[in-house]
């Protein structure tokens, strides 16, 4: 999977396409959403492992695995000051 963006970014670097700002705040959405569901693959497991030990974790794992998504919604944020 990294292996794959970092193709495409030196794809981008050494064409020199990437001039449209849209275009930029785009790859960055992308980028942001990519990493955050990479994030929760791995919280997500834990807390579904730690709530079938002890029911009472649930809302300690649903607020850690939707802390990643705040990366997304500011990467959004970008796109609306670039826009």
């Amino acid at each position: 999977m990294f292996e794959a963006t970092s193709e495409l970014g030196n794809v981008v670097l050494q064409q020199g396409t990437l001039t449209d700002p849209a275009a930029a705040a785009a790859l960055a959405v992308g980028l942001a959403a990519l990493g955050a569901g990479y994030a929760e693959r791995g919280i997500g497991s834990a807390a579904v492992g730690a709530m079938a030990e002890d029911e009472d974790l649930f809302v300690n794992g649903l607020i850690l695995t939707v802390l990643p998504e705040t990366i997304v919604i500011l990467a959004l944020v970008v796109v609306f000051i670039v826009g």
